[in-house]
């Protein structure tokens, strides 16, 4: 989308030079029309103008970039160090209310509390429909523009029924002082809606745009399937379908086949995947948020320690857990722990047939661990990091806690999304793009839609294809791992896979297992290294203690919404 930021430049320009030849006339003051009227008839009289309006729609699509912008630190995914009582702690600590639930929108690119914007966005949406219905301008392309905005207005109602469940379906403008009360809708009905913008979009739609395209970021026949195919599973499971529905299984299977051939593959290098500028080739990317030199961000140097000078995620928040190091496998295919027990009851002992060493941790891990996480030893960037604190607590690592900061405590640093091919400084702008949906969410997504309809076969196989992946190359997951140890094989291997992309958060929830997994500890690992023999030894160290209710499941809907309208129910709050 290269040429979103220029359309919407063009726009803010013609929109003030407007104002600008209006109160610059010679008219009297009472003659002069209001300012947000002119501006409103100049965008639907001009074809530029409509062009932009609709580019800026596509704000409704969220990003992960940014120190405050994933969920991972809202999950067991990393640890969150924010000193206590400060808004981004409301969710670890369990005292998210409705009264406070705004206060979790550190990070414009990714909300957690999106009712309100989402909602304004659905607004505009609609102005959009019943401006471009009056025919004021021809436009050539005016079915794919209506079809852009039609997937969008799913993409945000998806948005919304991840978080909130049914939501109120708004499909007209209501105007200033006009009375209305919404109801929510049930969580079929708003599936329902947005299957139905879904079907209505796809035939003016273009199958996809290489990610090399640069009209790649805009709707396609793809991604309104990628959508309906997460959207589809999410309603099949627990939190959203309630009773085991094998009818709404089916729907997920069938949404994420349709796509197995349309023409994607799996990204040979699984490191390299996520760190490369926008337009590069990537045929695994169906749909993402892309970036352009003159509109990027600075994801390495929000992430990244103390190293290059940077922040670590501020309060080292986006540090990758010990939680999520522990459940990557062994590159013999083996998980190096065994958990009994649950929450804070949750005991965790190693496999020994796994060949796991604790005096060794990191050797002979799943690439994929490597390719996503800065531990003790690591070498990035030319440089070779160490997290180590004598033992006698005089000196350390220059990538130690000790040193700053900026190094989480954890003793992690991200590096999925890191470039190893770019500077790292505030000077350079980074254009990677934030993967929406790729190839390797389908065919989890397939295997377990197929693993709930008794297909254990083709869910494990479709696994394996993940597994199978140039640069990882594990062994598949044997035919013998069946029933509930294969289903969380399925649950492990998406939380490796898809990890710091924002799934984690919703996937524990639509499970229902986050009451379990959010009430465990949350771990990093101290490095102590004996000053006299250089010998290090590696503890796992507790960071925070989750606290997490049932409710918890969903994010409330802020109370003066619900006193706004007496309709809407909060879930459970």
């Amino acid at each position: 989308m290269s040429d979103f930021k220029q359309i919407i430049n063009m726009k803010k320009l013609i929109v003030f030079l407007v104002i600008l030849s209006c109160v610059s006339c010679k008219k009297g003051t009472l003659d002069i029309q209001p300012l947000d009227k002119i501006s409103e008839d100049a965008v639907w009289k001009d074809e530029n103008l409509i062009r932009a309006y609709e580019a800026e729609l596509y704000n409704i699509v969220q990003h992960g970039f940014g120190v405050h912008g994933m969920l991972s630190k809202h999950t067991d995914e990393a640890v969150n160090t924010v000193p206590n009582g400060q808004a981004p702690y409301l969710f670890e600590k369990g005292t998210l209310t409705p009264d406070n639930v705004t206060q979790v929108n550190n990070n414009d690119n990714q909300r957690l509390y999106y009712w309100d914007y989402g909602y304004s966005y659905i607004r505009k949406i609609n102005i959009f429909f019943e401006k471009l219905a009056l025919n004021q301008v021809t436009l050539s392309d005016k079915a794919r523009l209506t079809a852009e905005v039609k997937f969008l207005r799913a993409y945000c109602y998806f948005l919304l029924l991840e978080r909130f469940g049914g939501v109120p379906i708004v499909d007209k403008v209501y105007k200033l002082g006009e009375t209305v009360s919404f109801k929510r809708a049930t969580i079929d009905e708003t599936v329902a809606y947005i299957e139905k913008n879904l079907t209505e979009a796809m035939p003016d739609l273009p199958q996809k745009y290489a990610a090399n395209d640069a009209n790649f970021g805009r709707a396609t026949q793809d991604a309104c399937l990628a959508l309906r195919s997460r959207m589809y599973l999410y309603a099949a499971s627990p939190l959203y379908a309630g009773a085991k529905d094998n009818a709404k299984w089916q729907k997920a299977a069938d949404a994420a086949q349709a796509l197995l051939t349309r023409g994607y593959s799996l990204y040979p290098d699984y490191k390299t995947a996520f760190n490369r500028p926008s337009g590069s080739t990537n045929d695994e990317l169906i749909f993402g948020k892309n970036f352009t030199t003159a509109n990027g961000h600075k994801a390495p140097m929000d992430n990244l320690g103390r190293r290059y000078q940077a922040y670590g995620g501020w309060w080292a928040s986006n540090g990758p857990s010990q939680n999520l190091v522990d459940d990557y496998d062994m590159t013999n295919g083996m998980q190096p722990f065994t958990v009994t027990g649950t929450g804070l009851s949750a005991v965790k002992t190693v496999n020994v047939a796994s060949g796991y060493d604790p005096a060794k941790p990191y050797l002979n891990r799943d690439p994929r661990f490597d390719a996503s996480v800065i531990h003790d030893e690591t070498t990035f960037h030319g440089d070779f990091y160490e997290m180590w604190v004598a033992s006698d607590g005089k000196t350390w690592g220059f990538d130690s806690y000790k040193q700053s900061s900026d190094n989480p405590r954890c003793n992690y640093i991200l590096k999925k999304f890191m470039p190893e091919d770019q500077p790292l400084n505030w000077q350079t702008t980074y254009t990677m793009p934030w993967p929406i949906f790729r190839l390797g969410e389908i065919y989890l997504n397939y295997a377990e839609a197929k693993f709930e309809l008794g297909d254990e076969a083709t869910a494990r196989e479709y696994v394996n294809k993940v597994r199978a992946r140039p640069s990882v190359n594990l062994p598949p997951i044997p035919a013998t791992v069946t029933g509930e140890a294969l289903r969380q094989r399925i649950y492990n291997e998406r939380r490796i896979e898809l990890a710091f992309e924002s799934h984690r958060f919703w996937d524990i929830r639509r499970w229902k297992i986050a009451i379990d997994i959010e009430n465990r500890p949350v771990y990093g690992m101290d490095v102590i290294k004996n000053i006299t023999t250089g010998v290090k030894t590696y503890t796992p160290t507790k960071m925070l203690e989750h606290v997490y209710l049932d409710k918890m499941n969903w994010i409330p809907i802020e109370t003066n919404e619900v006193r706004r309208n007496p309709e809407i129910t909060n879930n459970g709050w």
